[in-house]
């Protein structure tokens, strides 16, 4: 199997699992990779995480031409910012998770730090996480937003709508977009209460040992 090959059925095999678990449903989301050419594989559009063909994924070439595969997702605009805007993004995910949106919508929500310090994960795997305004879906300005970042997030939470998560790869792309569910779950859960969560201190130590990024 060529490593081509390969990324085609990882990318369908994660997606299907997040579908599965109810991370993003109907034709919602969209994923892209780096392939060893510097090219690019992307979920169609319309497609559903559920059911997408690794023989019809996008196919851009290096240098960013769509050369094969079905029409890709209509939000391109946000996976190329992350790409051009971070030399170790070598995936990226974009989900409709409820916990995570439902977070975006409360009036305390965080622009600059959108996920409260609840466990060392979502720290360890996300950084801080950017809260960007609400976009109609598939405006470019979304993309002009995340290059504004300048590279220093390696999440976006899109208020009203899902998280966006670049990563190193396909695989560690999905876990942190889980992650930031996750997080997202806990604090929608602890609402109305006092939660024991990390002190400063706490945080400082998770970014120092692992090497966060942490933009400040």
């Amino acid at each position: 199997m060529s490593p081509e090959t390969a990324l085609r059925e990882q990318i369908c095999l994660l997606a299907k699992s997040m579908f599965d678990r109810g991370l993003t449903g109907g034709s919602t989301g969209n994923i892209s990779a780096r392939t060893e050419d510097g090219g690019l594989l992307v979920s169609p559009t319309g497609t559903s995480f559920g059911r997408l063909d690794p023989g019809r994924l996008s196919r851009f070439d290096a240098q960013g031409r769509l050369i094969g595969g079905d029409k890709p997702t209509k939000e391109m605009p946000l996976h190329s910012a992350f790409y051009d805007t971070r030399s170790t993004a070598g995936a990226v995910v974009h989900l409709h998770s409820c916990h995570s949106v439902a977070l975006s919508m409360m009036p305390d929500a965080d622009a600059d730090n959108f996920l409260p310090p609840l466990t060392p994960y979502g720290i360890m795997k996300l950084g801080k996480v950017k809260l960007l305004p609400f976009f109609l879906p598939g405006d470019p300005a979304m993309g002009e937003a995340v290059r504004g970042l300048a590279g220093k997030r390696s999440a976006v939470m899109l208020a009203n709508h899902g998280p966006v998560v670049a990563g190193k790869d396909v695989e560690a792309a999905c876990n942190a977009i889980e992650e930031l569910e996750d997080t997202a779950r806990l604090a929608m859960m602890l609402r109305g209460v006092t939660p024991n969560m990390l002190s400063p201190a706490d945080v400082q130590a998770l970014v120092t040992k692992f090497n966060v990024e942490w933009d400040v």
